[in-house]
């Protein structure tokens, strides 16, 4: 592992990201760590045994010959391509060659319906796909008679098939030469709140801004091999699986599950692979907590983080509890890079989302778009003037008017609230919408969320606020629990005691509703919305969002 951050203060202050005119970071980036053949990219495992040690010249060479095959099939520079594919090396493939050949990646994942297909096609204009077998079936019907070239990793009849493509195209393809701030990436975001939007990154945004998501935060070099658990179609995905790992020239390790997460199975890689570093969502640490943690072994492992969401500081201590390692909490969004972590070489404060990332300044903002003082709740701002931070989204694609939205005064706001502390640490408080507000009270969720989680009944946690004509709202909370333990009036009110003994006592949960399985999007968030609106419906108001969204 390198450093990281030994000297934070001086390394955010002084820290500029060079962006030449031109950039391509398949080129740029993974062709220079391909000059050393031997030089591992991928580790690459699956739960059926199968193993595939893959260089940076391999995804050098590869993609350039599916680069060649799909120009050779239509496909042209500023095209937009969906790309479904499972983690399989095809994935880091297609999305080294596309940038190559100037065209813009629209990542999606292996749980898209039909109807998100074809509503992704549609907005999007997508004018390629290229999915796995096992998507096949819903591209098919997704698409119609629209026109498309279709590109399927395995056999389908009507599809080209992703072998051939890559036989008939030549090594020596000539890379697109694409600007720095040229159109390369296209996410949908992942649908917390409202229809998801198309973020656009440009090829310097995440190819040269998640150099800071390598080296500082996952702090990974060379010869490092670092896990990031999360669907392809998920932009963590991006971050920590493809640019920031390989920015740094440290190889990723990928075990593909063909079913619902085993967390044996997970624990035993770390014993099976010189795995230094891992990266979960929130949702997957849970999981991983509730197995007997100290039955494996982890002889490699240096460095462990967090991101999609706050992680629980209960969950954090029963981590460092069982390995020694403290979970590093980072920020960030699909449309942004990593923009506020727990650095190495910091003191760590669980349950903060820590300090700012070198070469972005973030503020807690109020109505005003000036800095709140600490201890002040507001909107957290990353501030793009007199100077825009590399690896900040360029737009959201064909919405003017939203993207006008998300800045307020020299501040992008990113929808989120937090306050900081007098150290300068960030401490989150929920989504803007997610705010409770009872009687006067400004409730975050998160608070009450940990609160319960810290009692052994609860598996996981979400908090809302339902309507109330008195309070206005009230906290209600949806728990799941841990094995051996029953609802009941009972556990609800040992559960209303112990969060009123945690934090303040208002904001205890009035009301408990014990379920199997908490709504959430594919990258782990919990959906509060989802829960927001049912609440909304059955007290016989109106949502505020369409109940179909995404």
């Amino acid at each position: 592992m390198t450093q990281g951050l030994t000297a934070y203060d001086r390394v955010q202050r002084e820290l500029q990201l060079d962006v030449p005119e031109d950039f391509n970071f398949a080129v740029d980036v993974v062709g220079s760590w391909a000059q050393d053949p031997s030089h591992r990219a991928m580790m690459w495992t699956d739960e059926r045994g199968e193993e595939r040690d893959l260089s940076f010249e391999h995804f050098a060479s590869r993609s350039s010959r599916l680069a060649s095959g799909l120009q050779r099939a239509g496909v042209k520079r500023g095209d937009r391509v969906l790309v479904i594919i499972p983690p399989r090396p095809e994935w880091w493939e297609t999305f080294m060659a596309l940038l190559k050949l100037g065209a813009v990646v629209v990542p999606g994942t292996s749980q898209l319906t039909a109807r998100d297909i074809s509503y992704r096609v549609d907005l999007a204009e997508v004018r390629a796909i290229i999915v796995d077998e096992t998507i096949v079936d819903r591209a098919e019907e997704a698409l119609g008679g629209r026109e498309a070239v279709r590109v399927v990793v395995g056999g389908r009849d009507g599809w080209v098939s992703y072998d051939e493509v890559v036989s008939e195209g030549s090594a020596a393809f000539e890379p697109v030469r694409t600007r720095s701030d040229e159109p390369a990436i296209l996410y949908f975001t992942s649908g917390t709140t409202g229809y998801p939007k198309m973020v656009l990154h440009t090829h310097a945004s995440y190819g040269i801004g998640h150099f800071i998501t390598g080296k500082f935060w996952l702090a990974l070099g060379p010869n490092d091999l670092h896990w990031n658990f999360s669907d392809t179609g998920w932009a963590k995905a991006a971050w920590s699986s493809l640019f920031g790992p390989w920015s740094v020239g440290a190889g990723v390790f990928v075990h593909r599950q063909y079913g619902k997460p085993d967390p044996a199975g997970l624990l035993s890689q770390f014993g099976r692979y010189p795995i230094t570093s891992f990266c979960g969502a929130p949702t997957v640490y849970r999981l991983l907590v509730q197995q007997p943690l100290r039955d494996y072994t982890y002889p490699a492992l240096q460095s462990c983080v967090a991101a999609g969401e706050p992680l629980n500081p209960e969950v954090i201590g029963a981590w460092r509890e069982a390995t020694g390692i403290t979970i590093r909490d980072g920020y960030g969004q699909t449309e942004t890079v990593v923009v506020c972590a727990n650095f190495p070489g910091m003191e760590i404060r669980p349950g903060s989302m820590g300090k700012p990332s070198p070469g972005f300044t973030l503020d807690v903002v109020g109505d005003d778009a000036r800095p709140l003082p600490p201890g002040r709740e507001g909107d957290i701002g990353i501030r793009v003037h007199p100077r825009r931070p590399v690896g900040l989204f360029k737009e959201y694609w064909h919405a003017p008017l939203e993207t006008a939205r998300a800045f307020r005064g020299d501040y992008y706001i990113t929808g989120d609230r937090a306050y900081r502390d007098e150290d300068g640490y960030f401490w989150f408080v929920g989504r803007a919408d997610d705010v409770i507000l009872s009687a006067a009270y400004r409730i975050g969720p998160f608070e009450v969320e940990s609160a319960l989680i810290e009692h052994p009944a609860v598996a996981e946690a979400a908090v809302v606020g339902k309507p109330d004509p008195e309070r206005g709202q009230i906290v209600k909370a949806f728990v799941t629990l841990a094995p051996g333990y029953v609802g009941g009036p009972e556990l609800t009110q040992e559960l209303q005691d112990h969060v009123k003994r945690v934090t303040a006592p208002y904001k205890y949960p009035r009301e408990i509703e014990y379920v199997d399985d908490l709504p959430k999007t594919v990258s782990g968030k919990i959906r509060r919305v989802e829960l927001r609106e049912m609440e909304q419906t059955r007290a016989g108001s109106t949502p505020d969002r369409p109940p179909t969204e995404e």
